[in-house]
């Protein structure tokens, strides 16, 4: 990676947040470029050929709006006010938005405590995570691959919001992690300041990440299910 994080990456972050003033980052827009848009764009080209290997679908364009997010916020839709991030973060998914519901992803963000990365959704849809429910309950060989993985592995943990009372308490406990949840990811979080700082960090993700190939495949399946399911509701609606 030849233009790694610093501590001066978080500095930057943190200020701007601080300040929150258009006028602020314009005067610091060279600042930005230098610590945080170029670093970010590294990455996405020194991850995309293990990204690819998973899914050759995947956009890797090293842009906003494509892999990477912009740093400024959308406040249209939100209570907070704030104009610019504290965090970034990139991420490789198939098409449609990067906050879509549409189809999961692999992906990394940097924040004032570190770092976290992994696999899934920002936001599933309610008729995706009941699609993926109906696959786990009819014994999906994809989904046994999936649950292999994880438990093969120690590095990332599942994420999402889960119902308020169980539903599925009559299923063994492994598959009540995923039966039980409104919403999908698997996350690592990392304070390991000298790897984020270091040019070792791309190989590191790519190794990680690895381990979530069989989970990416699953999640993925379920998707195009979702997708197609979709279609074909919207046909014969014509």
């Amino acid at each position: 990676m030849d233009t790694p994080f610093s501590q001066k990456t978080l500095d930057f972050l943190f200020e701007n947040r601080l300040h929150d003033s258009k006028e602020w980052f314009s005067q610091h827009k060279p600042d930005y470029q230098a610590l945080v848009r170029d670093p970010l764009r590294q990455l996405v080209v020194d991850l995309t050929p293990t990204m690819l290997e998973l899914d050759p679908e995947f956009i890797t364009e090293p842009k906003p709006n494509k892999t990477i997010c912009r740093i400024r916020r959308d406040t249209r839709f939100t209570k907070d006010p704030s104009l610019f991030r504290d965090h970034m973060w990139i991420i490789f998914k198939r098409g449609g938005r990067m906050h879509g519901t549409d189809h999961p992803g692999m992906y990394f963000e940097i924040n004032q405590e570190g770092f976290s990365y992994g696999c899934g959704f920002y936001h599933a849809s309610t008729a995706y995570m009941n699609n993926l429910r109906s696959r786990i309950l009819a014994g999906d060989p994809a989904f046994d691959a999936a649950q292999q993985a994880y438990l093969g592995q120690t590095i990332f943990h599942m994420e999402g919001d889960c119902f308020k009372r169980p539903r599925y308490g009559a299923r063994a406990p492994e598959e009540q992690l995923w039966l039980e949840r409104r919403n999908i990811s698997f996350e690592a979080d990392s304070h390991d300041f000298p790897l984020l700082f270091s040019q070792e960090l791309p190989h590191r993700l790519a190794q990680d990440l690895r381990l979530l190939f069989p989970v990416y495949r699953f999640l993925e399946s379920v998707a195009e299910e979702t997708l197609r399911q979709e279609t074909e509701r919207e046909l014969r609606q014509r």
